[in-house]
């Protein structure tokens, strides 16, 4: 199967009046399909619960995005049932047809940019770049992962010993469990969905109940690029008991998860333990957070410093994994740092993403309390300088909007300096010099992304040998991995580093069967 080399999906600006007509257009197409109710699908039959799960826009929650049936534990063994039946066929569909479906759902998504973008909007509150740049990176994933299924079918051991035939295949897992966020709602859950698929594994889909909608339009776009019934069941569904029921089933393979730290450990324990009628040790793919640094030296350029801070603090209101919470800057530069900062916040028009404001609301009411209650911590760790209360924006007043919060002189080991907090709050602590910025970073149990603002090429190298996380950025933000360039996981309680976007991402969905023949 011939396909052009890879390229990532060009991100379109919005500066262009052109670019800008066309989301307003397609936001306004969106409202339109406001409140419709979407069915469950297992193997491929449409269903209906009597419990449902109702999507709000976070901007104006008394705006339903979208109705959708809540799987509970009685739909496991029917939605395991169907992906059992699917995979006993997918398992044996040709690496080159599988790969082509993941290219025909790009090809579906590329032509429909705008209305995924106008869905993450209107589902999750990001504000249009943020948008485009989710469903840009879904492209990539679904283009990448393609092109890598097809060089690893073509894999050979390093070894021919003589009077040998010897092969090495990478065969399909079975069954597994995806389980996607509300932040990345349409890139992480479309990687994670088709990089199981196009190894040839079969698929429980439940994505966030908070982005339930974004999940449903991504399933459409599987369904038109002809998936076949049962390779991906829709299930949304509570995490605590269709959940749970799916991760501790016995046929079910391997998990692959992202979000929280809790969760994912809780997963990691309920898949460890074997089960009547398992064969197998389940594997379990987990991204699950992180307390990101940025260190900003005594050479940095200090403009450049301040501008990346606030990029990756404050982008989707800080509701990234990879977000920056702690900047860790050297005392001889502390005290300008922390003006300009102040400066550059202050700008940050919140508002209306349908209006592409920068600042928009966090998810639901449950993070508005728990980040209001940590802005509560911080203000006695250390010294609110920005921000700090819940932002009172006219037109929607029921929103979950929150000020960029800014909270200076905060200790190492503070609560807001270790716990993550999944929101528009960044902890800014004083340190002595390199040494301890360095050790400073390091102190965290997570270790997912970090970023050095630095002229020494003696210090940058020092970072990249003893910085430890699973991204490291230099002179640049800590968010806005790129698949391909910038394969993506972390250490420690960041998860199981599992890199996706990265060259050996599909190994971790497939496994290698060693086959020698006597000539």
């Amino acid at each position: 199967m011939a396909v052009r080399p890879f390229s990532n999906e060009p991100v379109v600006t919005f500066r262009s009046e052109a670019n800008a007509q066309a989301m307003r257009a397609a936001i306004e197409k969106v409202r339109g399909e406001l409140g419709r109710e979407y069915d469950l699908v297992i193997g491929g039959q449409r269903t209906r619960s009597s419990d449902k799960i109702r999507s709000v826009n976070p901007a104006q929650p008394s705006e339903v995005v979208g109705v959708h049936q809540k799987a509970g534990i009685e739909h496991v063994e029917p939605a395991m049932q169907a992906a059992l039946a699917a995979f006993r066929s997918w398992k044996n569909v040709a690496v080159e047809q599988r790969a082509e479906l993941l290219l025909k759902t790009a090809e579906i998504i590329r032509r429909r940019k705008p209305e995924f973008n106008a869905w993450m909007v209107l589902e999750v509150g990001k504000n249009w770049d943020e948008a485009e740049a989710d469903t840009c990176e879904a492209i990539d994933f679904c283009e990448f992962y393609a092109r890598l299924a097809l060089r690893m079918a073509e894999a050979e051991p390093a070894v021919q010993l003589p009077g040998e035939r010897d092969l090495l295949r990478y065969i399909p897992l079975g069954v597994g469990a995806v389980i996607s966020p509300w932040n990345f709602p349409l890139a992480i859950m479309c990687g994670m969905t088709v990089a199981s698929v196009v190894c040839g594994n079969t698929v429980v889909l439940k994505p966030s109940s908070d982005s339930p909608t974004v999940a449903a339009k991504f399933f459409e776009a599987l369904e038109e690029a002809g998936l076949p019934p049962g390779v991906v069941n829709f299930c949304p569904g509570s995490g605590a008991t269709f959940g749970n029921g799916l991760v501790e089933h016995a046929q079910t393979r391997f998990i692959a998860f992202t979000g929280s730290r809790d969760v994912g450990l809780d997963i990691n324990v309920r898949a460890a333990q074997h089960r009547a009628g398992q064969l197998w040790i389940k594997r379990t793919i987990l991204e699950m957070g992180g307390k990101d640094s940025i260190i900003v030296a005594a050479d940095a350029d200090l403009d450049a410093g301040v501008e990346g801070v606030a990029a990756s603090a404050f982008g989707f209101q800080g509701q990234k994994c990879s977000a920056c919470s702690r900047a860790i800057v050297d005392a001889s530069l502390y005290d300008r740092f922390l003006e300009k900062l102040q400066n550059r916040v202050a700008k940050i028009r919140i508002g209306d993403p349908a209006e592409n404001a920068p600042a928009g609301p966090v998810i639901n009411a449950g993070a508005l309390k728990s980040i209001s209650n940590y802005i509560d911590i911080g203000a006695r760790e250390g010294r609110i300088i920005a921000g700090g209360k819940r932002a009172a924006v006219v037109s929607q007043n029921d929103g979950y909007f929150i000020e960029p919060t800014v909270i200076a002189d905060v200790a190492p080991s503070a609560r807001i300096a270790q716990e993550e907090i999944f929101g528009p709050v960044l902890a800014v602590i004083r340190a002595r010099d390199f040494d301890d910025a360095l050790a400073i970073a390091n102190n965290t149990e997570y270790g997912l992304t970090g970023a050095v603002f630095s002229a020494s090429p003696q210090q940058i190298e020092r970072a990249k040998n003893e910085f430890h996380v699973g991204n490291l950025y230099i002179n640049r933000k800590c968010t806005g991995a790129v698949v391909g360039a910038h394969p993506f996981g972390g250490f420690n309680m960041s998860g199981t580093d599992s890199k996706a976007g990265g060259a050996d991402y599909l190994y971790l969905f497939s496994q290698a069967k060693s086959i020698g023949e006597k000539l």
